[in-house]
């Protein structure tokens, strides 16, 4: 089942437009994908919330003025599903997230493999997984912020909806705000089918200037939920201290 669920991930992942989601992010910050996971898939993942054994942590979001809602932290082993989507997504960004660090003028490069660059986070003493679910009920939000765990960060990370916006809830509109150098913030709210990901840098990424490449600040958060109830897997590459 393992090895199925692994050759399931890695074909909806070389089935998206790497080149396009590069030339989005360069762009506009982010990009998003078509359904990674199927309706029965989210739905599923979702009703793991439930089940306290799956998970290492859980999060109230208003004990630390992070919003409202909560979200808990999977423990290892993930689940199948999202194990086999990191493994397969991450070599997919690895050519961007070199390009950034090129770009940006920044030592070092990203291994090729997901397995190299954890190796690599828990010898830094990084070593509880990230991968999360969140759920958000009605006039829950989500604070803007950054999911930075340790000094080893990947540059990129993705959201999943698990929910189906419109039947399962409405409003809680994923948010992006970039902040550049001596200029006003820009916001993007990101629409998503159930089963379909946001590509977003996880603390920063390069911009082209007059005199090359600069660094912008992002921030991601969740709008105020009208009605219902949202859950999203987040999906973090670097493992934290």
């Amino acid at each position: 089942m393992r090895r199925q669920r692994e050759a399931v991930a890695a074909d909806r992942a070389a089935g998206v437009d790497w080149r396009q989601v590069a030339a989005s992010l360069d762009e506009r910050g982010y990009a998003t994908t078509a359904a990674l996971l199927t309706s029965e898939e989210c739905r599923r993942l979702a009703a793991l919330y439930d089940r306290d054994e799956v998970f290492r942590s859980r999060v109230v979001m208003q004990r630390h003025a992070f919003g409202r809602g909560e979200y808990k932290y999977l423990r290892y082993p993930l689940p199948n599903i999202v194990e086999a989507l990191r493994q397969a997504i991450y070599p997919r960004l690895v050519p961007i997230a070199n390009r950034w660090r090129e770009r940006l003028r920044e030592d070092g490069r990203f291994p090729p493999a997901l397995g190299a660059y954890l190796a690599e986070c828990h010898r830094a003493g990084q070593e509880r997984p990230t991968p999360l679910l969140l759920k958000y009920e009605a006039g829950d939000y989500n604070c803007l912020h950054q999911d930075l765990y340790g000094p080893l960060v990947f540059p990129l990370q993705l959201t999943v909806l698990l929910s189906a916006a419109g039947d399962d809830f409405t409003g809680g509109e994923f948010m992006l705000v970039e902040q550049r150098p001596r200029a006003q913030s820009r916001g993007e709210v990101v629409h998503l089918r159930q089963g379909e990901a946001v590509i977003f840098p996880v603390h920063h990424r390069p911009v082209e200037g007059t005199r090359g490449p600069y660094r912008v600040t992002m921030r991601h958060g969740v709008s105020r939920l009208r009605c219902g109830r949202r859950f999203t897997l987040g999906i973090i590459f670097h493992d934290a201290a």
